[in-house]
């Protein structure tokens, strides 16, 4: 029998939790596609899905985003052939040297944009996309507070607010990823720890900032409320520092009749054609320059725990890839 190398968490728990494990190499079915993996995105929901944050059933695979060659075609599946260039966003078990996912959840990469830079964006710039133009929708001229901003969605949330003419203030947890952030496009980054960061954040947007980016959760709650404008939105999309003890309608009203949204990925990627027409816009901004995939850190697939160690340490920048 075929076999390939992939990543299985038995328990959830910490890093050490995952190992590599020999497992049979899949076959595609009806309206399947097999990619032969050449490149594999980490991201922070890999994070919540091993911990058990995100429960799945167990045991697992990990990883949800990745690119690489179509190996093989299942039935029914006549718009690609072998060898061609795809890449995914949303399809569990991304941490192998193989994965089966329906052709629907495939997009095709152009010349223009590498395996390693598909599999580091997908996922990443598919959620700056929602964030900004169907969560809440920028138009120009904002200017807005985005948490985490030299982040792998982080810099590339500040470099797709300077091409739409956003000012996006960013917090990044020390000086040198404050400096990424701003050579990236925001218009400033504060230092998380900073013990006057409330008073500096209202002075960047004195009426208060129309919306709030946040994927740190339970640390930066309070303080993004308290710098909202009135009927100002608070976009909740992770949870980096642990998830929001809890959501007082009280505290919404009195902070000037906020806005509470908790949106997600999958929603948007449940759309029927979304799919496709966002990765079509974010491989168009690559493209034509206005969008750079910055891959700092790789790891073999057998460096897996060492990846999520460097994760959750906050000991990265940019994006992260696997290469099995």
């Amino acid at each position: 029998m075929d076999t390939m190398k992939a990543v299985r968490v038995e328990v959830c728990g910490a890093a050490e939790q995952m190992s590599v494990k020999e497992v049979p190499l899949p076959k595609p079915g009806a309206g399947e596609v097999r990619v032969k993996l050449t490149a594999c995105g980490i991201n922070l929901i890999d994070t919540y899905h091993r911990s058990g944050l995100y429960p799945l059933a167990l045991p697992t695979g990990l990883g949800c985003e990745g690119a690489g060659l179509v190996g093989a075609l299942g039935e029914g599946v006549d718009d690609l052939t072998e060898g061609d260039r795809v890449g995914f966003a949303m399809g569990l078990g991304a941490y192998a040297e193989a994965i089966v996912l329906p052709r629907g959840a495939l997009v095709k990469i152009p010349a223009g944009v590498s395996d390693e830079e598909a599999a580091a964006v997908l996922l990443k710039a598919m959620t700056v996309d929602y964030l900004f133009n169907d969560t809440f929708p920028l138009q120009g001229g904002e200017t807005v507070l985005f948490h985490a901003a030299a982040g792998g969605v982080g810099l590339i949330a500040c470099q797709w607010a300077k091409h739409k003419g956003v000012k996006l203030i960013g917090t990044a947890s020390t000086q040198a990823k404050c400096e990424l952030a701003v050579r990236h496009g925001a218009e400033s980054c504060l230092l998380t720890d900073d013990p006057d960061l409330s008073e500096k954040l209202r002075a960047q947007s004195p009426g208060g900032f129309p919306v709030v980016y946040d994927s740190v959760g339970r640390s930066t709650y309070r303080l993004s409320l308290g710098v909202l404008a009135p009927l100002g939105t608070f976009v909740s999309y992770g949870n980096a520092s642990g998830p929001i003890d809890a959501v007082v309608p009280g505290e919404l009203a009195l902070s000037g009749s906020l806005y509470f949204t908790r949106p997600t990925l999958a929603t948007h990627m449940a759309r029927p054609g979304w799919m496709q027409a966002s990765a079509d816009r974010i491989f168009n901004l690559i493209e034509r320059g206005h969008l750079s995939v910055d891959v700092n850190q790789r790891y073999a697939l057998s460096d897996v725990v060492s990846a999520h160690q460097d994760l959750e340490g906050r000991r990265t920048t940019g994006s992260s890839v696997l290469i099995p």
